[in-house]
């Protein structure tokens, strides 16, 4: 099997990763491209013996440490992008390790290979990150999920965050009302609706609106990890593990409160 073939399956999710980490698209997309030119300048740096998405989120980070990447030449076309337009603010250590853990799923053995840290050491950087999560300011959500099930369970992640449910909509004539009428500081969107409409088009005629952050939540994410098109910055997956709803908000907010500061 070819190295191309073998790394394939994984980019769409180092593109999750990577936008999450950078709070955009355009950002993420140019570090996801710098590490395939390293490795392509390198082929040798991935083991053919070795786990392929470890090895490949490895090299990620060793580009990521430099944060030297030019984003210039990518387009800016992030369809959830707040108004910064570069990274202003390195996503801290304890950050990156919660996104490794909840968002992608790795073990905590993993993620000391990838990031290379101590092992030891992983709990206490996510209790790091899981303060620095308790110290955000509240926000009123908007979530747009036409199953019943998942947008209680939603409702029930949010509220024990400490945020505020402001609404909740099944389609896309819905979901655009109660954004205008309660204007939330955060979306939660799963991509097809009830009527068949799409959650994208909904957030998209939100977007042109007001600005606010987004965190789609699908059952098919490669299909919107591409890197070919306007795109998702924050994408969770079907069926999503609490925790990972919790590391994309509060990577969601973090990035707004640092574009509004800068």
């Amino acid at each position: 099997m070819s190295l191309a073939t073998t790394l394939k399956p994984h980019l769409p999710y180092l593109r999750r990763y990577s936008r999450a980490l950078t709070g955009s698209q355009k950002s993420g997309d140019a570090f996801v491209k710098a590490t395939l030119e390293a490795i392509v300048a390198d082929p040798e740096s991935v083991d053919e013996g070795g786990d392929a998405r470890v090895q490949l989120y490895k090299i990620f980070h060793r580009i990521w440490e430099t944060a030297n990447v030019d984003t210039s030449d990518v387009a800016s076309m992030d369809i959830s992008e707040t108004s910064q337009d570069k990274l202003h603010k390195i996503a801290p250590i304890s950050r990156q390790i919660l996104l490794l853990t909840a968002l992608e799923g790795f073990s905590t053995e993993e993620v000391a290979d990838i990031a290379d840290v101590g092992a030891s050491s992983i709990n206490g950087m996510l209790g790091d990150a899981i303060a620095d999560i308790d110290k955000e300011i509240r926000s009123d959500v908007l979530i747009i999920e036409d199953e019943a099930l998942i947008s209680m369970e939603l409702e029930q992640i949010v509220t024990d965050l400490g945020h505020t449910v402001c609404g909740t909509a099944i389609t896309h004539a819905e979901a655009v009302a109660a954004a205008e009428q309660n204007r939330p500081s955060l979306v939660l969107a799963d991509i097809q609706l009830a009527d068949g409409s799409s959650g994208i088009d909904a957030v998209k005629e939100i977007l042109g609106k007001f600005s606010v952050p987004v965190i789609f939540i699908t059952a098919f994410p490669e299909r919107l990890l591409t890197g070919e098109r306007p795109e998702p910055t924050f994408l969770i997956t079907k069926p999503f593990q609490p925790n990972a709803i919790r590391a994309a908000i509060s990577q969601a907010l973090f990035f707004t409160k640092e574009a509004s500061s800068a």
